[in-house]
């Protein structure tokens, strides 16, 4: 019996009685499963190496070698994805000018972007990115080759290949499949696109950081090919004082979008494919770097990193030789393409199931001096009905059934549950019984900006 690829998570299947039922795809028939191609996402990857570097202060203008050549490729396949779908893509290169500690003149910086606008709330987004530039040893050398097939030729291969999957289906909501410029200078790229949302007015679900997603061994031969890491921020980055010292008492450490974005995609990846896990790590990003996602988590928009479970620190961010025997370099025959096939598919189910379902509501509990508890929250457009949801307080993950379950209403009475022993959050519904991740009632628990906030 095939698992459904529409999202089943945390006892959905009984709770969703209220709403309507929808068909299932089995994932080998899906575009979940059978649209990824590990042959097309090689070939991808093969193509950015052969720019020879794609650092950022590289050549703009060469027609064959350097950042300005593998930009003009990339949006070449966003082009060529809006063809076959009959012009559904809108290809825009938003550009600025920056400069840094690893950019030491003003150099132009373009992000390469196609958007797929949602049929029904066309400002609701789901972004989806991955970074084109690479780097050798000397951050600041644009000339040696710097292949960067894992880092992060795996991440802007994903992101062409999630294109042409999900290009080929509507959705309510709108998809964004962005290849960032700028990473290892100083994450300029994820903070063009995320000063460009907030330009657009989007009203940003989630943003699907995709860098090093490309191989499932590590540098001293550990290996792991049935785990990918999501990276979730605990408090978040746009926290005022008034928001950390509400978390403080109440609770809300654990809880910001992205944590709850990251339980969603954990939950989901067993509908998805049997040999592949997510492994959930509760900070931002790895010890002591940075990825794309935090420029986006600084401006309140929900974010996680997707990256291997294993890092080979041989095979990235190194001059490409042999030194002692060992061969460094990040090229091509170090990559694991089938674990890349199985990470664009989870991202694409993802990707799916967040463009379907409506925007996670703004909950709000009250259970002070009372036996029971109240939970309160705004109607959220697309949706039908409401999960209400619960687990205790040192809980890692929601219980596997709703506490209240497909309710059309905008407020439950929860009696006997004192809500000093609980975090709560509420899901959304649509009309086809697609589910929104959880937003938990606590400090900072809802999907929006906090400067957007009450």
């Amino acid at each position: 019996m095939t698992k459904p690829t529409r999202l089943i998570a945390w006892g959905l299947c009984a709770s969703l009685a209220a709403a309507a039922p929808v068909a299932a795809d089995a994932p080998e028939k899906g575009p979940e499963k059978g649209g990824v191609s590990q042959e097309r996402l090689k070939a991808d990857v093969e193509a950015l190496v052969g720019f020879g570097t794609r650092h950022t202060l590289s050549s703009q203008a060469d027609p064959k070698r350097g950042i300005g050549a593998a930009r003009r490729w990339a949006e070449a396949q966003f082009r060529a994805s809006s063809k076959a779908c009959g012009h559904c893509l809108e290809v825009v290169t938003p550009e600025t000018m920056v400069s840094g500690a690893r950019i030491p003149e003003p150099v132009r910086l373009v992000d390469v972007v196609a958007i797929q606008r949602g049929t029904e709330r066309p400002n609701e987004v789901v972004i989806v990115q991955g970074h084109i530039d690479s780097r050798v040893t000397d951050v600041m050398d644009a000339t040696s080759d710097a292949p960067g097939a894992n880092d992060d030729g795996s991440g802007t291969a994903l992101v062409l290949e999630a294109a042409r999957v999900l290009s080929q289906r509507k959705f309510p909501a709108t998809i964004v499949y962005a290849v960032l410029s700028g990473e290892e200078q100083g994450l300029f790229g994820g903070k063009l696109l995320a000063d460009y949302a907030k330009q657009q007015g989007w009203t940003v679900k989630a943003v699907l950081n995709n860098d090093i997603v490309g191989g499932s061994c590590g540098s001293d031969g550990y290996c792991d090919d049935t785990h990918v890491r999501v990276f979730s921020e605990g408090p978040r980055a746009d926290a005022s004082d008034k928001t950390r010292a509400a978390a403080r008492r109440f609770g809300g450490e654990n809880d910001s979008p992205g944590r709850n974005i990251s339980r969603y995609v954990a939950a989901l990846a067993g509908g998805v494919q049997d040999d592949l896990s997510v492994r959930q790590i509760w900070r931002a990003d790895r010890m002591g770097r940075g990825g794309d996602q935090l420029p986006f988590l600084e401006q309140g928009y929900p974010a996680v990193r997707f990256t291997v479970a294993v890092e080979d620190y041989d095979h990235q961010h190194q001059d490409l030789r042999t030194q002692d025997g060992v061969k460094y370099g990040d090229t091509v025959d170090t990559m694991d393409f089938p674990y890349l096939a199985k990470v664009t598919r989870l991202n694409v189910a993802a990707l799916a199931a967040l463009a379907k379902s409506p925007m996670p509501p703004a909950p709000v509990a009250d259970a002070a001096v009372k036996t029971w508890t109240d939970v309160t929250w705004k109607p959220v457009p697309g949706a039908v009905a409401y999960n209400v949801w619960r687990r205790a307080t040192d809980a890692a993950e929601w219980e596997a059934k709703p506490v209240v379950a497909g309710t059309a209403k905008t407020s439950a009475k929860l009696d006997g549950l004192r809500g000093d022993d609980w975090i709560l959050g509420v899901s959304a519904i649509a009309a086809d019984g697609s589910e929104s991740p959880v937003a938990a009632a606590v400090p900072g628990g809802a999907f929006e900006p906090l400067a957007s906030q009450p």
